[in-house]
C-alpha cells in the first residue's frame, strides 16, 4: 500500500501544476540532490542515496508535521516534475521560509521557480495567513539571490538565522511589491 497525502491542495499556474511530493517525485529528487548542482541543499553536494532519501522523506513529513509543505512543480504541457517550492518551517528554523529548488537542469532560466514562487507567496500569506516570510540563500548561490530580488525580497541583516553566514531576503505580501 502506498500513503500518499490526499488533502494537501494543489496549486496552478499559467504552465505548472504545484502538488504535494509523491513517490514519483523520488527519483528525480534524488538525482538532483545527489549531484554537484545542489551544493546549497543539505548538506552539500554529492550526498549518497541514503541522505538524498532522508531529505525527500523530511520534506514529505513536513506536510504531516506541520500541515504544509514545500510542492512538487510539474509542468502541465509534459507532467515532468521539475523541482520543489514551497513554504519550509522545520524545527529549530527561526522564521517560516519560502524555499526552491530546480531538479532539471533543462528547467533553469525558464522562469519556472519564479512563476511557482509567486503561486507560493500569495498561498501562504493569503492561505495559511502567514505575517511574513523569508528565504534563507547563501552567498554565493547567486542564482537563488538574483530570484529572490526578482521576487522583491529585500536583505534583512537584522533577521535571526541558523547560519550565521546566510543571507536573509524577506519577501514581499502579495500586492506590496
Amino acid at each position: 500500500m502506498t500513503v500518499t497525502l490526499s488533502q494537501t491542495p494543489v496549486l496552478e499556474t499559467e504552465r505548472l501544476m504545484l502538488r504535494a511530493i509523491d513517490p514519483q517525485d523520488l527519483e528525480p529528487a534524488i538525482a538532483f540532490l545527489s549531484s554537484d548542482r545542489a551544493g546549497y541543499v543539505g548538506g552539500g553536494a554529492n550526498k549518497d542515496q541514503g541522505h538524498c532519501w532522508r531529505i525527500v522523506a523530511s520534506l514529505i513529513g513536513h506536510w504531516v508535521l506541520r500541515g504544509t509543505g514545500p510542492f512538487t512543480l510539474m509542468e502541465k504541457s509534459s507532467g515532468k516534475p521539475l523541482g520543489s517550492v514551497g513554504p519550509f518551517y522545520p524545527q529549530g528554523r527561526p522564521e517560516r521560509e519560502l524555499s526552491w529548488t530546480i531538479w532539471s537542469p533543462e528547467a533553469e532560466g525558464s522562469g519556472f521557480a519564479f512563476e511557482a514562487v509567486m503561486a507560493i507567496r500569495e498561498h501562504v500569506y493569503h492561505d495559511l495567513g502567514w505575517e511574513t516570510a523569508v528565504s534563507y540563500i547563501d552567498p554565493s548561490n547567486t542564482r537563488s539571490i538574483a530570484l529572490a530580488r526578482r521576487l522583491g525580497g529585500v536583505l534583512d541583516p537584522d533577521a535571526p538565522r541558523e547560519d550565521a553566514n546566510d543571507l536573509v531576503f524577506r519577501h514581499p505580501k502579495p500586492g506590496d511589491v
